[in-house]
């Protein structure tokens, strides 16, 4: 299944996953683009990429401020990006984006990318990655971001509020996950309560 490549949002495809995925993408990877926490290690899951050129990035998946725990700056999804640029440029097969469970800030990462190349295709985009990551839930501090850089005007903002709207009603247990770790603010009113533990990552 290769749906940005296939609504043409992409040249090459794309894959999200995370840390305990990365064995299951072996084969023709080309690039990776990884997200984890500050002061983590590089994964073991690499092992099974040894050709593929990596980007890496190292900040912690939150959205609201956290005792010694910055968001997700600017500068960060400007890097990221960057590295979107130079994939233009380059030859890309396979791009593999990861952060620690797939859900959050990669999926904030490949959203960015794809809206990077496809101004104003916002619900294409969305759609590509309900494909790709059904359960997906970008960080939307990355996605703010991305929107303002981009000069979206609102729209990719927009577009993953509904994308959040449509998730919660499919997945309860996405609706389960995010309110456990203090991003229940993120749902759907509906849907929305307390979290409970606002640090561990998605």
């Amino acid at each position: 299944m290769m749906p940005a490549l296939a609504r043409g949002l992409l040249p090459f495809r794309l894959s999200i996953c995370g840390v305990a995925e990365l064995e299951q993408f072996a084969g023709d990877v080309t690039h990776i683009l990884g997200i984890l926490d500050p002061g983590t290690a590089a994964p073991e899951g690499y092992a099974h990429h040894p050709e593929a050129l990596r980007d890496e990035f190292r900040f912690y998946d939150i959205v609201t401020e956290a005792p010694g725990r910055t968001l997700p700056g600017e500068a960060d999804m400007a890097a990221i990006l960057a590295v979107g640029d130079r994939l233009a440029q380059a030859r890309v097969g396979h791009l593999l984006v990861h952060c620690f469970a797939g859900v959050s800030r990669s999926t904030a990462a490949a959203v960015s990318l794809m809206a990077q190349r496809n101004p104003g295709r916002e619900a294409d985009i969305f759609a590509a990655l309900a494909e790709i990551r059904p359960r997906a839930w970008p960080n939307t501090v990355m996605i703010g971001h991305a929107d303002r850089l981009l000069g979206c005007g609102g729209a990719l903002v927009e577009a993953l509020r509904l994308h959040h709207i449509a998730v919660a009603r499919r997945f309860p247990e996405v609706r389960t996950l995010i309110s456990s770790v203090g991003r229940g603010h993120e749902l759907p009113a509906e849907y929305a309560e307390e979290g409970t533990d606002p640090y561990e990552p998605v």
